[in-house]
């Protein structure tokens, strides 16, 4: 089973930036779209951003202009950069591969002041 490795993650304050990553073969990343999922506590898991093979992405609402996914296919990892991080971006992201749903191992994020 291909496994999705992610690296990231912390305890951050508002409005501070971070990157996560994640890693995979390179057949799984640069052929399949990635995405990006959140889960808070008590919540259900939602998407947050995603990325296409063929490098269009989009996003949730409550992220637009502040996240960004990219992808580095020499790197065989997509990038989740998070700026002007708020109390409400706190959550347990997980990295995604919907074709071929593997997930990754999941990282906290937690904003807080």
């Amino acid at each position: 089973q291909v496994r999705l490795v992610q690296s990231g993650g912390g305890l951050m304050q508002p409005g501070e930036s971070l990157t996560l990553s994640c890693s995979a073969p390179a057949e799984t990343i640069n052929n399949y779209p990635t995405a990006w999922y959140r889960q808070a506590p008590g919540k259900q898991r939602t998407l947050v951003a995603r990325i296409e093979s063929s490098g269009s992405t989009n996003y949730a609402d409550s992220v637009k202009g502040r996240f960004t996914i990219s992808r580095d296919n020499a790197k065989m990892t997509v990038y989740l950069q998070m700026n002007s991080l708020k109390p409400e971006d706190t959550a347990v992201y997980y990295c995604n591969n919907p074709t071929l749903d593997f997930w990754g191992q999941g990282t906290q994020v937690t904003v807080s002041s």
